[in-house]
């Protein structure tokens, strides 16, 4: 079987080396020219190999470790991945939230009991949120916004403000406003739902293109620079740009994929208007990345914190992590930041500096100060990440072409655009395609 990729990202990259290792002969076309898609390895001159974003992944993203191990045999995890208990901490050490590898639910309800920074009232509203999700098999109302999910179990301005805000940021990247309380709680269910492990944060020790994505990419047929501007499905396979494939898997943006099949969407029929339907329906949102090169080695008190922000003082950073191998770079993360580029840079640089100082120094187990930046790199992903709202109706896998399939983390996977939905994704394209030519 002769099957085409469009797209190099981890959805495209999981659906090629599924489909290579039962056989087919794969080729991936990819516009830019590397792998990784929007989690990739980005080389700076004076900062070495960065990554474009922070990306976490949690011990319950059992597809994403899976293909890491399979595609990098003769590296231990402790080589490339850095496994820590989940910890949520402020970088003042006022507020500490942390889950201890115990069977669920017991790792839960000694995260919520134990919590420090919180009233007992406050610990114990939260213990009773979980207990009545876990009850209900962790279902939301339909077409339920987290903001609402968290009134309906009377959680406090301090709950949201300290915990469920920060988390439903960093997993779905959309304001509890607007987002979706059935993809926040699929990702707390299998986080602290889950076992023992589920709920540790993994945090890459190497570059994400390093990480599997590039090794993936070298064991097929990969077209670098190549836009591909016209998809025909046919009665015996599908053309890309003129050549003939026995099948072809989208792996692109839910825009992208408007582009590439315009003709194919004026069909007037009924699957084709409700696809296209589906694909304008999505909006996305930015997440800025700020790497500092620091003048001298420095570490914070744990390997990720959550900070106060100041927008009005530029002092925008939430979470801030230490780098596992630079101990002289820190990376700085900001959801939702389309207007950063737009800023004077030293002022920002300077407010995010005096931000994590000012923060990191009032912590009991302070390492020190900050030391001085000496060089930087902000990179804004414009569009990273769908807007995760209620009443979304994301597409299939199947298309209305047999030969045709969808992957990415816009798909209906069940889980916001985290990387074990791109992963996911694309084995279930690859999976799906398989069965289609037994």
């Amino acid at each position: 079987m002769n099957v085409a990729v469009i797209g190099a990202g981890w959805a495209g990259l999981a659906a090629a080396f599924r489909l290579k290792n039962a056989g087919a002969h794969v080729t991936v076309f990819e516009a830019s020219g590397a792998p990784g898609g929007r989690a990739r390895g980005v080389s700076d001159l004076r900062l070495g190999t960065i990554d474009n974003g922070q990306h976490l992944m949690l011990g319950a993203y059992t597809e994403c470790l899976a293909l890491i191990r399979q595609l990098s045999p003769q590296r231990p995890d402790t080589e490339l991945l850095t496994r820590l208990p989940l910890t949520l901490e402020s970088a003042d050490g006022s507020f500490r939230l942390r889950a201890p590898r115990l069977i669920a639910p017991l790792n839960l309800l000694w995260a919520l009991s134990f919590m420090r920074g919180l009233t007992i009232a406050d610990r114990i509203s939260a213990l009773r949120m979980s207990i009545a999700l876990r009850r209900k098999a962790w279902r939301a109302l339909p077409d339920q916004s987290v903001h609402a999910l968290l009134s309906q179990h009377n959680q406090s301005d301090a709950l949201i403000r300290k915990i469920w805000e920060p988390l439903c940021l960093a997993a779905l990247n959309t304001p509890i406003r607007q987002a979706c309380a059935q993809l926040f709680l699929n990702v707390v269910r299998d986080g602290l739902g889950g076992s023992s492990i589920a709920s540790d944060l993994i945090v890459p020790r190497v570059d994400l293109s390093s990480l599997w994505p590039a090794v993936a990419a070298q064991q097929v047929t990969t077209r670098y620079h190549h836009i591909v501007r016209n998809l025909q499905p046919q009665l015996d396979g599908v053309r890309v740009d003129g050549v003939l494939f026995d099948a072809c898997i989208l792996a692109v943006p839910p825009y992208a994929v408007q582009r590439v099949l315009a003709e194919c969407l004026k069909a007037n029929d009924p699957t084709a208007l409700a696809l296209q339907q589906s694909l304008q329906a999505f909006s996305y949102r930015s997440i800025a990345t700020l790497t500092l090169q620091l003048k001298e080695p420095w570490s914070l008190p744990v390997p990720l914190m959550m900070l106060d922000e100041d927008a009005a003082s530029l002092q925008v950073g939430q979470w801030v992590f230490s780098r596992a191998n630079c101990r002289d770079q820190v990376t700085v993360v900001v959801s939702d930041s389309p207007d950063l580029l737009k800023v004077d840079r030293d002022a920002l640089i300077d407010a995010v500096a005096t931000q994590i100082r000012s923060q990191c120094l009032k912590h009991p187990k302070a390492t020190g100060t900050l030391p001085a930046v000496i060089h930087h790199r902000l990179i804004v992903e414009k569009r990273a990440t769908f807007e995760a709202c209620p009443g979304l109706r994301r597409p299939a896998t199947q298309t209305m072409w047999p030969g045709l399939l969808l992957a990415g983390d816009w798909t209906d996977t069940g889980y916001p655009a985290v990387l074990e939905g791109a992963v996911r994704s694309g084995l279930h394209a690859a999976e799906t395609l398989l069965k289609q030519q037994d």
